[in-house]
């Protein structure tokens, strides 16, 4: 049976890769399209850090930015800001309220702004608890994610043959994303033996009502704890819908 990973490249091979060291076959289904976007940003000696919650939006950073210090949402994007040259890098190791509560505690609400890198429409709730904390931020778009509209054909006809028993969901956008392909295509019908394992509540708030045997959610927002829900032969904790 296969895992229907919904991650938009490059990570979805990554993913692939992992659950094939777990001995789980990938079907490669991404919901969304990332494009970085010109920006305005301000000149590094202006900066205190960067707050960063996403790799995407990592990615669509200039060189010029790399001695500055980063603050990363989590482990992952915090390690890819190490692998493109940022070389004074911190994990929050949680989700946006985590990374707000590390500026707190380590960067100076009287210094120089932060700079918040997101795209549209995303970052709004950190860029406000962050002022809420007296910190001046500067918001800027720099990448956008296109949803996608149909499933690839090899993920269509994987589901078609029911040899998909699990889905997984990194963000909220794919899994919106997912669900309007579904009601578009009628492709519920085809999910009565799959468990989805969403990353967030987020997410699988945009799950509900598709057919899916389960939805389950992980215990922290990471790719190895939605991993953890994947036993030998699919998803095996977490929490029912």
């Amino acid at each position: 049976m296969a895992v229907l990973v919904t991650r938009p490249e490059p990570e979805a091979h990554e993913t692939a890769a992992r659950l094939s060291a777990l001995g789980r076959r990938a079907v490669l289904a991404p919901m969304l399209a990332i494009t970085p976007l010109p920006a305005r940003l301000p000149d590094p000696d202006a900066l205190q850090a960067i707050v960063a919650g996403s790799l995407n939006a990592v990615r669509a950073l200039p060189p010029a930015l790399h001695a500055v210090p980063l603050l990363a949402v989590g482990d992952a994007t915090a390690a890819g800001a190490r692998a493109l040259g940022f070389r004074d890098v911190r994990s929050a190791a949680g989700d946006a309220r985590a990374l707000a509560a590390l500026a707190g505690a380590t960067l100076d609400p009287a210094g120089k702004p932060l700079l918040l890198p997101t795209r549209a429409r995303e970052g709004l709730r950190l860029a406000a608890d962050l002022r809420a904390r007296g910190f001046a931020v500067l918001r800027r778009i720099v990448y956008a994610a296109h949803p996608t509209r149909t499933l690839p054909p090899a993920a269509a006809a994987a589901l078609a043959a029911g040899d998909v028993d699990a889905a997984l969901f990194f963000s909220a956008s794919a899994a919106r994303s997912f669900a309007r392909i579904v009601r578009a295509n009628a492709v519920a019908g085809r999910l009565g033996g799959v468990t989805a394992c969403a990353i967030s509540e987020a997410a699988a708030a945009a799950l509900a009502g598709l057919g899916f045997l389960t939805v389950r959610v992980a215990a922290r927002p990471d790719q190895e704890s939605l991993l953890a829900l994947l036993p030998p032969g699919g998803c095996g904790a977490g929490r029912g819908e």
